[in-house]
């Protein structure tokens, strides 16, 4: 494998004291992998919303743009050859990441910057929805990548009902990133679901078993381990097997020790070499039809 890039990866999501989301999970794994991260976190919690209330640190906004003009004007921002956004916590952050990639893209033209829209799931919303048009607005046009999952484009593309892995196509076709991540796909598969990659070029689905009352952070780590895959040297097929396999097996290894986190500590070994299977399957190519970006 040629690794395409030995630069640093800015990770920018959310912050737990216990558990293994949002950054926590993003920067272990880009680090075990071998990238070198820098990490800003946009609120820092406790543990995840999911396991109860708890106090949120909160920034404030003017603190988080002094931040960002840091790292713009950073002497090293010529070492990064990746940015990594997902959780925040204003619904002005966004506009402040968006300053940043354009900065970096200037410093390197081949960043690649992905975005992962944490902003909801089967139940709707659970960021602002200031904060979502924010990330809809502002950074999913910017992004080389998006990884929302079916419910985070369902939003994203205007309500409109994704059953079927073509609507989800049709969906992602709308807003224009050059890939796009899709988790929580319609398995082809009973008791399975799945991770379509759509691109320029195919639409492949990635399958797994189905495992119930997953813990948070899933998102987080197959955005994290894909594009530490990319910047491997990887192409985007193994690219998407590889990683989907990874965060399936430390999946299952954590429903059977039944823990309420990820314990990527203990399971690194299945980010670096997993032996999971992944059923892939490539889907009807996507039609040549141009984008049409939201006006």
């Amino acid at each position: 494998m040629n690794r395409k890039s030995d630069g640093a990866v800015i990770v920018i999501s959310s912050h737990v004291v216990r558990g293994s989301v949002g950054n926590r999970a993003a920067v272990f794994a880009l680090e075990t992998l071998g990238h070198p991260v820098w990490a800003l976190p946009t609120i820092v919690l406790p543990w995840h919303p999911g396991h109860g209330p708890s106090t949120r640190l909160l920034f404030s906004d003017d603190d988080f743009d002094h931040a960002i003009d840091d790292l713009i004007r950073a002497p090293w921002l010529g070492e990064v050859s990746a940015i990594l956004s997902g959780y925040f916590g204003s619904p002005r952050q966004p506009a402040a990441v968006e300053r940043l990639v354009t900065a970096a893209r200037l410093q390197n033209p081949d960043l690649i910057y992905v975005c992962d829209p944490v902003m909801g799931d089967l139940g709707g919303l659970y960021v602002p929805v200031e904060t979502a048009s924010a990330i809809r607005d502002h950074l999913i046009p910017l992004a080389d990548i998006a990884t929302p999952n079916r419910y985070e484009l369902q939003w994203l593309a205007g309500g409109v009902e994704l059953s079927s892995n073509q609507a989800i196509i049709d969906a992602a076709l709308t807003l224009g990133p050059k890939r796009m991540l899709v988790t929580s796909a319609v398995p082809m598969m009973a008791g399975g679901t799945g991770n379509l990659l759509l691109s320029g070029r195919s639409a492949l689905l990635a399958e797994h078993r189905l495992i119930d009352n997953p813990p948070n952070g899933l998102g987080d780590l197959l955005a994290a381990v894909f594009l530490a895959r990319l910047l491997d040297g990887m192409d985007e097929e193994k690219a998407l097997q590889t990683a989907t396999a990874s965060v399936f097996e430390i999946l299952a290894r954590t429903a059977k020790r039944g823990g309420d986190e990820l314990a990527l500590e203990s399971d690194s070994s299945s980010l670096s070499t997993p032996m999971a299977m992944v059923q892939m399957r490539r889907l009807m190519p996507p039609a040549q039809r141009k984008p049409t970006r939201p006006r």
